[in-house]
């Protein structure tokens, strides 16, 4: 995108964020629902395809412009983010990255509008962080697929349009292969969404489970066609790569509101007669989270820019989700600390973004299997003894 043109979208998300959002954000934890005027404001802004082709209605942002718009974006609750993160992360690269023309021209334009809500269906029960070991099983029937099986905290489950579904085509096949995706309509018949999720934090966002039961879908529902049987791991390694960069970046901007608020927290706040802003211990903490937060920033642009590159779409999207995941869980530590007991009320800001940051050190892959990932790419043969 023209740098003037990226300027002037950064201005109007970062003006949509702090004037629109964040004064809604207790009603958004409270109500556990994201009020239906943001969802059709944040359509027209084109948010629901900001990182697919233009071609196909998105707006087409790089790796290093996405990561910076997650910085904006982060600086509020992370439920906005996920109300159409999954269309521009891993459920809309799905096509990007197997999809037939065919595919991408009928489902890729409804995405990036907003008219269509998809979700990513790997996650199970059994299968998490490892998500070579679903057991989820799709057979070939005449001119039809069947699709058995159950799929676990699924995001935008139930208000999604289309799902993204991982299943198991080849059960000879080593574990990372004979695993194939597919376009399911919500309202097949035999597809089954229950009620959605209470969780610990970022409410607003919804997940739920997703069950199969004999869900019969045409031969055109397989991504990719005959070319993307048996190749839906890798669709999904691809996918998980560039969401490691995203939420590495919305995690940034998640410290960045949290600095802000320690910030003006100490400037405000008196104890024993004095701004605690004037407690060298306070002023050590506000320091670390800033450091950290300075850190994490250059960390993600650094992974961004090699992503765009082609030069490293493994470690470093490894290395920034791990750093970042557990950045920002640092800084909501911090920052509850600093607020003292007015830290732990609901209601109050940071209290809120403590319960949200727990969750990026599990989903997008654990900070375990991070280091799993980070550590074999550089042992290599080493790694396994």
């Amino acid at each position: 995108m023209d740098a003037a043109d990226f300027s002037a979208v950064l201005s109007e998300v970062r003006r949509f964020v702090r004037e629109r959002v964040v004064p809604l954000e207790a009603e958004i934890d409270e109500k556990d629902e994201m009020p239906a005027d943001i969802r059709e404001a944040a359509k027209k802004m084109g948010l629901f395809g900001f990182a697919l082709p233009e071609e196909y209605g998105g707006l087409g942002l790089s790796m290093y412009e996405e990561a910076q718009l997650m910085f904006e974006l982060g600086y509020t609750t992370p439920s906005l983010r996920s109300m159409f993160g999954t269309n521009n992360g891993i459920a809309g690269h799905v096509l990007m990255v197997g999809g037939t023309e065919e595919q991408k021209a009928r489902w890729l334009p409804r995405i990036a509008s907003g008219d269509a809500l998809a979700s990513f269906a790997l996650t199970e029960p059994e299968a998490g962080s490892d998500p070579s070991t679903l057991t989820t099983r799709a057979h070939p029937d005449g001119e039809e697929w069947v699709i058995n099986g159950a799929k676990r905290y699924i995001t935008n489950a139930p208000l999604a349009d289309v799902f993204m579904v991982f299943a198991r085509t080849d059960p000879d096949a080593p574990r990372t292969r004979g695993i194939s995706t597919f376009l399911v309509p919500a309202g097949t018949a035999g597809l089954t969404v229950a009620p959605r999720d209470h969780k610990m934090g970022q409410l607003g966002a919804w997940t739920a489970d997703v069950y199969f039961d004999d869900v019969r879908v045409p031969a055109s529902a397989l991504v990719g066609g005959e070319e993307g049987l048996n190749r839906g791991f890798a669709t999904a390694m691809g996918c998980i790569a560039h969401g490691r960069v995203h939420i590495s970046s919305l995690c940034v901007g998640m410290a960045e509101r949290l600095v802000d608020e320690s910030v003006s927290y100490a400037r405000t706040r008196r104890q024993s007669g004095r701004l605690i802003g004037s407690f060298q211990l306070v002023q050590g903490l506000i320091a670390d989270s800033m450091t950290d937060y300075y850190a994490g920033r250059a960390t993600v642009l650094e992974a961004a820019r090699a992503f765009d590159a082609g030069t490293d779409t493994k470690i470093g999207p490894s290395c920034t989700k791990y750093f970042a995941s557990e950045m920002v869980w640092r800084v909501a530590d911090r920052a509850v600390q600093i607020h003292g007991g007015a830290g732990y009320m609901r209601g109050v800001a940071v209290e809120r973004f403590y319960r949200d940051a727990r969750l990026f050190r599990i989903y997008e892959g654990t900070s375990q299997i991070q280091q799993v990932i980070i550590a074999k790419a550089l042992l290599g043969e080493a790694a396994r003894g």
